[in-house]
């Protein structure tokens, strides 16, 4: 077997980058928006393109192809190369042999408010680039070889770039705050190269023991995991696992479950650390933010309380358990996170918690929010079920066991709530004010299936049979396709996510719809293989969409692959 760092990658897919870093290498620059050329990209203060990499032969810009491997990424071209490897998560080196590189300011126009200025550092000859848009600097230190500068000191839209004109050369790129020594090498390129490469090794033998020919991505999901973690940094104080080091380089307070349940087997530490970490944001009502990162925390919207179905399924994964200590926290926090919805979410009378808007949901524009945005939500009501329950179970352990009896009661009128939502064949969300209710096309429809264990029979079958009728080669699409509301991308009103394929696969196969879930499973793990690990994906041609390296995505492939590796044993 190849090692783990033997993977190649489409570097307009992936990010080449490395754990702990806030910087990548792609063509991707922002929001849908691509370059010819390789940028480095730095995800602090928000998403910015910082440097365009030109690389030159005999002086001019020529063709060059680009490969990417978890340890080095390689221009190469008739004249020669140029590698890059990251050092360490602040600083990338870079070699040439034969082929120059253009280190060009990707931004160019300075303003009194925005841009970029570059200078020659007196001190030690290095070129440093400050970025407004960061409020960071950028270090280009000559290790070997000579390197031009121009527009130092300019101002306006003057060029600005450093270039290795050809020949031999290194250099190291740092991103740092006000100041840092003089850069030295202390290692070699190729000791460097090497380095990364083990440590990506590691990280896979670690995550994936379990791997084999029937999990042909899964080294592909470890690098996109791998490659998207940020070291603690900014407002956040635990490593966290971005959903995408593209445009998507944030936590979102759902999103981070799925990243946990990937690590816990192998890095159980990091899965705790994962799954907390939005909990260290949660507001005085008890409520998550929408999403968190470097320098921002949206309270908008909340996210959908799938927290409860995830710890059960986290503390199953765990080899070791929870500390006295951590497990309280969580209680405590889950507790308060309950209690808002409980408390801040229901109208008085009623039993059921609403929405208010799609995004609460995290199916910003499902179909069941076409006729009402504010509505009571089966699947809202199914989460909770599930939360209060692990709740219960909880409280015994932590020494709070008084609690237990109250958060069953409200499990149980919750569930009878929801059971007055249910149609024959599916369930309907209800609006609070009027009553109306919603389409019943959207797959959020089905989600109850998480609550599966305390729902009758007929209604477990019933959805099940609903659930396969989304099932397509690819997986269960988020609108049927028959349906006039079905769009190809359109968000979720169609594509295969993989969250919705997790929740109704595990909601399944504790209902004992094995045979359907295994389908769903398969099919979903095909399709990355196929696709790659998108934000969602063609629920008919199974083209990856959106942002392409999503990390979700990676970690269900990854929980559904070491599942079925499980059951073939």
């Amino acid at each position: 077997m190849t090692a783990p760092s033997d993977l190649s990658f489409d570097i307009r897919e992936i990010p080449f980058s490395r754990r702990g870093s806030w910087l990548d290498i792609s063509p991707v620059v922002g929001l849908h928006t691509t370059r010819e050329q390789l940028h480095l990209v730095s995800h602090q203060t928000g998403m910015h393109a910082i440097f365009r990499f030109e690389p030159l032969s005999d002086g001019a810009a020529g063709v060059v192809a680009v490969s990417a491997a978890p340890g080095r990424l390689l221009w190469q071209s008739p004249a020669g190369a140029v590698e890059a490897v990251f050092e360490n998560d602040s600083t990338i080196r870079m070699r040439g042999r034969g082929l120059g590189m253009r280190i060009a300011d990707a931004v160019t126009e300075l303003t009194p408010f925005t841009g970029s200025y570059l200078f020659r550092d007196p001190v030690d000859g290095a070129a440093v680039l400050t970025s407004y848009e960061t409020g960071r600097r950028y270090r280009i230190t000559t290790v070997t070889g000579e390197t031009v500068v121009s527009g130092a000191e300019e101002l306006g839209t003057d060029d600005r770039w450093v270039e290795a004109p050809g020949g031999t050369w290194e250099l190291a790129i740092e991103e740092y705050e006000t100041a840092r020594a003089p850069y030295t090498a202390s290692r070699s390129f190729d000791e460097l190269v090497a380095e990364a490469a083990a440590e990506f090794d590691d990280y896979v033998e670690t995550l994936a023991p379990w791997r084999s020919e029937r999990s042909p991505a899964a080294v592909a999901a470890c690098y996109v995991l791998w490659s998207a973690t940020g070291a603690p940094r900014g407002f956040l104080e635990r490593e966290a696992i971005f959903m995408s080091k593209h445009w998507m380089d944030k936590v979102w307070s759902w999103d981070h479950c799925f990243n946990a349940l990937a690590l816990a087997p192998g890095l159980p530490r990091e899965a705790v650390e994962q799954f907390r970490l939005v909990f260290d944001f949660q507001d005085p009502s008890g409520a998550l933010p929408d999403s968190v990162t470097h320098s921002e925390v949206l309270y908008n919207f909340v996210k959908p309380p799938i927290h409860g179905w995830a710890l059960r399924k986290l503390r199953a994964a765990l080899a070791a358990p929870l500390s006295a200590g951590e497990l309280a926290a969580i209680y405590d926090a889950l507790a308060r996170w309950t209690r808002f919805w409980l408390d801040r979410r229901r109208v008085p009378g009623h039993p059921l918690a609403h929405y208010q808007h799609g995004n609460d949901s995290g199916w910003d524009n499902s179909t069941m929010f076409d006729r009402d945005r504010v509505i009571e939500a089966p699947d809202l009501a199914a989460f909770l079920v599930v939360q209060l329950e692990v709740l219960a179970e909880l409280a015994a352990e932590v020494g709070r066991g008084e609690d237990a009896a109250g958060w069953l009661s409200e499990a149980e009128s919750i569930r009878a709530a929801l059971l007055e939502l249910w149609r024959g064949a599916t369930f309907v969300a209800r609006a609070p004010s009027s009553g109306r209710e919603s389409t019943t096309t959207s797959l959020l429809s089905t989600l109850p299936i998480v609550a599966s264990a305390g729902l009758p029979a007929a209604v477990t079958a019933g959805l099940a049979t609903r659930i396969e009728s989304h099932l397509t080669e690819f997986g269960p699409a988020t609108e049927l396709v028959d349906s006039a509301e079905y769009e190809a991308d359109g968000y979720w009103r169609g594509p295969v996510w993989a969250p919705s394929t997790v929740l109704v696969e595990d909601g399944l196969r504790q209902a004992g719809a094995t045979e359907l879930a295994d389908r769903i499973s398969e099919r979903f793990r095909r399709l990355c293989e196929r696709s790659g690990f998108a934000e969602n994906f063609d629920a008919l041609t199974g083209a990856g969409l959106r942002d392409r390296a999503y990390t979700w995505t990676a970690s269900s492939y990854l929980l559904l692959a070491r599942e079925a590796e499980a059951r073939a044993s």
